[in-house]
């Protein structure tokens, strides 16, 4: 069954090709008075899901959970369920089951030579796991394509692959391996670091419980 806010859509769509309204509203089921009507939920949620979107800006570690207190600090009475629903709602988390959206990122550090570390890193973005973590001196595209590759071969290709714009992510030949794969990408905008939250959050507890301590 269609929902009533979609009918409302499809009326406004035959109005701009000519239908009078009240043929509309009659063709879809939808009372004429209803079209003006305007979601209290929907007025309630936009200055809640604005402020939500700073403070994942702000804290890009940090997930829902950790998110809701500060808003429950401020005054926004927020219950789990909610703070899930505003928090998919605003396009902070994508994936609603495991192998569905993986990360990945580079993490630099150095010896005590001066010699620096290259880390690459893969995790699952809705179990949190860690799927892969890549030390070299150097990696390049052809490196990531055989991390990417053996990970595939052991859990199936996810649907979507998160990272930067970093050379070794979108070049010729990782944007052709990804292609044949049948995987799309969705790229974090420059400076938006809350769009990889997941990413954030796992590179940033490697640092600190693994490279900060060795």
């Amino acid at each position: 069954m269609v929902s009533v806010p979609t009918r409302r859509k499809q009326v406004g769509f035959a109005m701009g090709r000519g239908l009078s309204q009240r043929r509309a509203c009659t063709l879809f089921a939808v009372a004429r008075s209803a079209l003006s009507y305007r979601s209290r939920k929907a007025a309630r949620d936009t200055p809640v899901l604005a402020r939500m979107r700073a403070l994942a800006a702000e804290h890009p570690r940090y997930g829902y959970r950790r998110i809701r207190i500060f808003l429950e600090r401020e005054g926004h009475k927020m219950s789990p369920g909610r703070a899930w629903r505003l928090w998919r709602a605003g396009g902070l988390q994508a994936p609603s089951g495991a192998n569905q959206v993986w990360t990945n990122d580079f993490v630099f550090d150095h010896c005590a030579n001066g010699q620096q570390l290259k880390c690459l890193t893969v995790a699952d973005e809705w179990t949190k796991e860690g799927l892969a973590i890549e030390v070299a001196r150097s990696i390049r595209s052809g490196r990531v394509i055989e991390v990417l590759s053996r990970l595939v071969s052991e859990r199936g290709a996810p649907t979507y692959l998160r990272s930067d714009n970093g050379p070794e992510f979108v070049s010729q030949a990782v944007t052709n391996w990804i292609r044949e794969m049948g995987i799309k990408t969705t790229l974090i905008d420059p400076g938006k670091p809350w769009q990889n939250a997941v990413g954030e959050s796992f590179n940033g507890k490697f640092r600190d419980e693994c490279l900060s301590l060795e």
